[in-house]
This record gives structure tokens, sequence and C-alpha cells, in this order.
């Protein structure tokens, strides 16, 4: 009878076996994490690269929010002032008509202070987070 320890195709067998168990524990922490390189200990050089490539995907990320936020607070104020302008040019018309021959001016004072009311809400109110932007 031969024993497993002088039987060299065993040997072979069960380093194989080994082999086989410790590239699947590799392969199911990679698949569990996700990443390749989970440690230093598995790729200093590539683990350093990526940490960096996190650390700037981050910093990145909070910038492109600031962004948003500052495109928010320019569309406020971008609104606000187009709405101001409409009035300024309803403001004009009624000045312009106000000087016609025969006008009821009383009527269009009282349009005018309407309008310039309007434009007093209009600029109060382009507000973002708190601020006024007009």
């Amino acid at each position: 009878m031969t024993s497993i320890l002088t039987n060299s195709s065993a040997m072979a067998a069960l380093s194989t076996l080994r082999s086989i168990s410790s590239d699947m524990e590799t392969t199911q922490g990679r698949i569990s994490s996700g990443l390749k390189v989970g440690t230093a200990a598995d790729n200093s050089a590539y683990w350093s690269i990526a940490t960096t490539m996190k650390s700037d995907n981050k910093a990145l990320s909070t910038v492109q929010d600031a962004l948003g936020l500052g495109a928010a607070k320019t569309d406020t104020a971008y609104t606000g002032l187009n709405a101001a302008i409409d009035v300024v040019s309803e403001i004009k018309a009624k000045l312009v008509a106000a000087r016609e021959p025969g006008v009821d001016k009383l009527k269009i004072n009282k349009e005018l202070t309407e309008l310039k009311n309007q434009l007093v809400s209009t600029a109060q109110s382009a507000s973002f987070s708190g601020e006024n932007w007009l």
C-alpha cells in the first residue's frame, strides 16, 4: 500500500488544489469589493494610484456641486433681470403713451404705480438660499 506522502501524483494534485483555493479566495475578495487591488498588500503602486484617483474624484464631485449651485444662483439673477426688463419696457410704453394728447394721465399714473410695485416685488423675490441676487 502506498502512502499519500510518498505518492508524487497525489502531492501534485494536492498542491494544485491549494493553488486553486488560494486563487479562488483572491477572486472572491476582488468580486466582493469590486476592486482588483483592495489593499496595499495586493499591489502597492496600483493601490497608491487608485487611492489618489478616488480622492481626486471626490474633490471633482465637490467642485461640480459648487458649480451647480453657482449656476442656480446665476439663473435666479438672470430670470429676475429678465422680468425686471419686461416691467421697465411696459413702464416705457406707458410713458410714451402719456405724451399723447387726450390720454387719461391719472389712469396711466395708477398703472405706472402698479408697475413700480411689480418691479419692487420682482427685485425682492429674486432670492436663492436666502440671498437676494438683485
